[in-house]
C-alpha cells in the first residue's frame, strides 16, 4: 500500500520557484529510485510543460478530475525521467474556480480522487497506482483559493517556496495561518512539511536578511538547503526537462539534490 508523502508545494505568490521546486525535487527523487508522482493543479500547467508533458486536447487532465468526469488513473501520464509520472493540467483548469464552488464536497475532490487511485492500484495491481509512489508533490496555483485549498486538503504535508525578498514574511504568516486553518477544518494530519528558500543570492545584504529572518522565526520548519539563482535553473523549463538533466553540475542541481537527501532524512 501506499506509504509515502503527499506534499502540497504552497505559496500564494507567483514567481517564488515553486514550480520549480516541485519539478526538480520530484525529478531527484525518481532518479534516485523513488517511485514518483507529480499533480499539476496550476491552470498556467507550467508543471505539465515543465516535464515536456502537453497532453491531446481530446485527452483528459486534472481539470475533468476535479470536475468528476474522469479518474485519476486515467490521466496520468510517464515522463522522460525514468519513476516520474505527471498527472498533467490544462487551460481548461482556469474555470475550476468558477465551477467547483458549485459542486458537492468541492474542497474534498483531489482528495477523493488520490483515495480512488489507491483503491484502483490496491484492487487491481495496475501499473503505475500509488503503491508503485514514494512522493506525491501536487503543484498549486500562486493563489489560496479552491484549487489549493483541495491541495491542501489532500497532502500530507505543505511545501513552501519563500524567495528572499523584502515582502516574503508578510505573505509567509498570511500562508501560515491558511494552512492552520485547513488543518483545524478539514485536513487535521496536515502538517508544514518545510520552509525552502529560493533564488537566494548572498552576495547580496536583503537575501542575507531574509534568511536570517525566516531562520529566526520559524526554526524548526526552515529547510538546510536553499535554493540560488542561477541561469541553468531558470533555463531548464524551456528544454522540458528538470535540471537534473539538463545541467546535473550546476548549483541548482546540487542544491535540488541537497533538498531531495533532506525530505527523504526528515520524511
Amino acid at each position: 500500500m501506499f506509504s509515502g508523502l503527499i506534499y502540497a508545494v504552497v505559496n500564494q505568490k507567483g514567481g517564488v520557484g515553486k514550480t520549480t521546486t516541485a519539478i526538480n525535487l520530484a525529478a531527484t527523487l525518481a532518479q534516485a529510485g523513488e517511485q514518483v508522482l507529480l499533480i499539476d493543479a496550476d491552470p498556467q500547467a507550467n508543471a505539465s510543460r515543465g516535464m515536456g508533458v502537453r497532453p491531446d486536447e481530446k485527452e483528459p487532465t486534472v481539470f475533468e478530475v476535479l470536475m468528476g468526469e474522469a479518474l485519476l488513473q486515467a490521466v496520468i501520464r510517464p515522463t522522460v525521467v525514468e519513476n516520474l509520472y505527471v498527472a498533467p493540467s490544462s487551460p481548461d483548469m482556469a474555470g475550476a474556480s468558477v465551477l467547483l464552488p458549485k459542486l458537492e464536497d468541492r474542497q474534498f475532490r483531489l482528495r477523493r480522487a488520490l483515495a480512488g487511485l489507491l483503491e484502483h492500484s490496491a484492487a487491481d495491481g495496475a501499473d503505475g497506482g500509488p503503491s508503485r509512489y514514494s512522493y506525491i508533490f501536487i503543484d498549486c496555483p500562486p493563489s489560496l483559493g479552491l484549487l489549493t485549498i483541495n491541495a491542501l486538503v489532500a497532502a500530507d504535508a505543505a511545501l513552501v517556496p519563500v524567495q528572499t525578498e523584502y515582502y516574503a514574511l508578510e505573505g509567509l504568516t498570511q500562508l501560515l495561518k491558511t494552512v492552520e486553518g485547513v488543518k483545524e477544518t478539514l485536513n487535521p494530519g496536515l502538517v508544514v512539511g518545510g520552509l525552502l528558500l529560493t533564488m537566494v543570492d548572498l552576495r547580496t545584504r536583503l537575501a542575507s536578511d531574509v534568511e536570517q529572518q525566516v531562520r529566526t522565526h520559524f526554526p524548526d520548519i526552515t529547510f538546510k538547503t536553499v535554493i540560488p539563482r542561477n541561469v541553468r535553473l531558470a533555463e531548464a523549463p524551456s528544454h522540458g526537462l528538470p535540471i537534473s538533466l539538463v545541467d546535473p553540475h550546476c548549483a541548482g542541481s546540487d542544491a535540488y539534490f541537497d533538498l531531495a537527501h533532506e525530505v527523504v532524512t526528515n520524511g
